[in-house]
């Protein structure tokens, strides 16, 4: 089958890799280099490095919406695109291109989750599984009829990075079964009514806030963990902390955000009398540690009240 490749970051490099192996990718289409690391170094995706180690033609439009650009996807002749987060809109006259259309890698058991950041929210949600569906593109935001989809566990020790891989191998191995069984695949409308919409994680929302419960804090350190990280300040330093856990409050009077424990162990006091426990931590310019290697070196100290989810 003669295919055309449309993703950016590493979670579509599973699939690429495995259309490359099983069919003929005649183009990738990746977002354009942008200014990234010290010095601002113009880097190209991890897509598009793939696609130019492997002999494969790569386009960086800036929109699909030009109609040259268009033009150019039909002179392709592909059977099919198949969209990895992408990160530009598909507009129709593309998604008309191909005679088999547009399919899309989605992280999520739809339609519980649409939009940017699927996987963070199903963790941060609390929800106990998640899962890939490969859907047929529509011109709505991931409205598309389901063609296959599987689901994944999500457990205490499931973190944003961890199910981000996960996904990414499942989706790889989803997209060439319903290639192979295009012909015989039932399209499935999505139920709007069950639908969440998994919005773009913005940067305040690191900032841990101390008057939510624990529990609460806990699902969002590891959704967040590790990009892009959540975090506090003490004495004017920022720590990140990519793991936690919730402990029993020893003083139900206690001030959230208060330090209960900086010594020996850092547990900070957080609402409805709940306590978090850090685990592991990242002081600015220094490696990721467990908390207890970071206390051989400095304590916090007991009874000082951290802030409460100030804005940025």
């Amino acid at each position: 089958m003669r295919i055309v490749f449309m993703g950016t970051p590493d979670f579509a490099l599973p699939a690429l890799k495995n259309l490359c192996r099983n069919h003929e990718v005649c183009c990738v289409y990746t977002q354009a280099p942008k200014e990234a690391g010290r010095g601002n170094k113009l880097t190209k995706s991890p897509v598009h490095l793939f696609a130019e180690e492997n002999g494969i033609e790569v386009r960086t439009p800036k929109t699909l919406r030009n109609a040259e650009v268009q033009e150019q996807i039909r002179a392709l002749k592909a059977d099919v695109a198949v969209v990895a987060a992408y990160g530009l809109i598909i507009p129709k006259p593309v998604l008309e291109a191909f005679p088999l259309g547009c399919l899309n890698i989605h992280a999520s058991l739809l339609p519980r989750w649409r939009g940017a950041a699927p996987i963070q929210r199903s963790i941060e949600c609390g929800d106990t599984q998640s899962g890939v569906t490969i859907m047929q593109i529509a011109e709505g935001l991931d409205t598309g009829d389901m063609l296959l989809s599987q689901s994944l566990p999500i457990t205490l020790q499931t973190t944003g990075g961890s199910l981000h891989d996960e996904l990414a191998a499942l989706g790889a191995d989803l997209i060439l079964q319903v290639l192979n069984n295009l012909p015989n695949i039932k399209p499935q409308h999505q139920d709007e009514a069950l639908t969440c919409y998994a919005a773009k994680i913005e940067k305040s929302e690191c900032r841990l806030d101390f008057s939510l419960p624990a529990v609460v804090l806990e699902r969002k350190i590891r959704a967040f963990n590790p990009y892009p990280a959540t975090f506090f300040e003490y004495n004017g330093e920022r720590f990140k902390v990519l793991r936690a856990a919730c402990v029993p409050c020893s003083d139900v009077s206690c001030a959230q955000g208060k330090i209960i424990e900086g010594q020996k162990n850092l547990i900070i006091a957080c609402g409805e009398n709940s306590a978090l426990q850090i685990l592991e931590i990242q002081r600015q310019g220094k490696k990721l540690m467990p908390i207890a290697e970071l206390l051989r070196g400095m304590s916090f100290d007991k009874g000082t009240l951290l802030s409460l989810g100030i804005q940025l």
